[in-house]
């Protein structure tokens, strides 16, 4: 999973932060606005090849 969460944070994806909740680490990952319009596409592409294939 951090190979991905790596990808997409250089990708400008997803903004990441690493913290501890008393003594264990804790990843916290955020969508950014260009990962929301990113996935908005996918997901439209998605439809349009479903769309074509019924």
């Amino acid at each position: 999973l951090s190979v991905q969460l790596d990808k997409l944070s250089k990708a400008g994806y997803v903004e990441i932060t690493k913290t501890f909740k008393g003594k264990m680490p804790c990843t916290l990952c955020r969508i950014t606005p260009q990962g929301v319009d990113a996935f908005e596409e996918y997901v439209e592409s998605l439809k349009s090849y479903l769309v074509g294939k019924l």
